[in-house]
């Protein structure tokens, strides 16, 4: 196996950091011929258990594994810029907005390297970014989408959770920083998930307009769409009813696929063969 660092410069000028895995024999019995692979709030390219499962099996099928990391690497990074300088960003910075940059830097350097059939795996947010990216812009080298347990980020759901009180708390918070312009304040938040967020960037992740709800945009993507979800995280406010949800959207999203996995977790912990399995089936599903 091969394994190569790699830096790519994403629209706006910001570097990111990943590694690409090389198998020495690759594969004919997939669609696909490489995968990228996307993680989730505040992880990154080598530090999720999840994607490092994936990868191996992944790369035993003869696959090309690219895993990379996105500008909400970490909970607070020092980021380069292509220009000089540097920037705070991380989870507590960034707009995920942003990450259609970042998607397309990565796709475009799979396809300097000759990779033209590329699954497009994301974790948790990763997934929402990788459904969100490729459904405003979908390179010709995609393949397909593997949305791994996608959080619903939606404000209307959460107020009529049994968590409002705590969202409501949160959110007031946040947008009383941002009246006063201090946006960038960091706020210790705990709902949807405890961590450090920028007051603007909790604003732009959970706020009304919705933008990252992924049921108002997968539908949109123009490729084959897995998404899986861990029976054991269905309690949770983010993923209650979702794939039941996800599944209504099949009239308009004619390559869309849902998947639960009984008893697996948010991280599918000793479950990522279960999962490699149901991508499997998928792949030579849509073969």
């Amino acid at each position: 196996m091969w394994v190569d660092l790699l830096r790519a410069t994403a629209g706006d000028g910001l570097l990111l950091e990943g590694v690409l895995q090389t198998p020495e024999n690759r594969a004919a019995e997939r669609p696909v011929d490489a995968c990228l692979l996307l993680h989730g709030t505040g992880s990154n390219f080598y530090g999720s258990t999840l994607l490092e499962g994936i990868s191996s099996v992944l790369l035993g099928w003869g696959l090309a594994v690219l895993r990379a990391n996105t500008r909400g690497h970490d909970g607070i990074s020092t980021a380069a810029l292509a220009a000089g300088g540097r920037r705070l960003q991380g989870a507590a910075y960034e707009i995920v907005d942003d990450c259609r940059f970042d998607v397309s830097a990565w796709l475009a350097l799979l396809a300097e390297r000759g990779y033209q059939r590329v699954l497009v795996l994301g974790h948790s947010l990763g997934a929402v970014k990788a459904l969100y990216a490729l459904a405003h812009a979908c390179p010709a080298n995609v393949w397909g989408v593997v949305a791994v347990s996608p959080p619903r980020l939606a404000h209307s759901c959460y107020l009529e959770s049994p968590e409002r009180e705590v969202f409501l708390a949160d959110y007031q918070r946040a947008e009383a920083a941002v009246s006063a312009g201090e946006g960038h304040r960091l706020l210790e938040v705990k709902f949807p998930l405890p961590y450090a967020v920028s007051a603007a960037g909790y604003l732009d992740k959970y706020g009304p307009q919705e933008r990252y709800n992924i049921l108002s945009f997968t539908a949109k993507v123009p490729r084959p769409v897995l998404a899986t979800f861990g029976g054991a995280e269905l309690t949770h406010t983010a993923f209650r009813g979702l794939p039941e949800d996800l599944e209504a959207l099949r009239p308009q999203a004619a390559g869309l696929r849902v998947v639960v996995i009984p008893g697996a977790d948010h991280l599918y912990t000793a479950r990522h063969l279960e999962l490699a399995e149901q991508i499997d089936l998928w792949l030579r599903w849509k073969r």
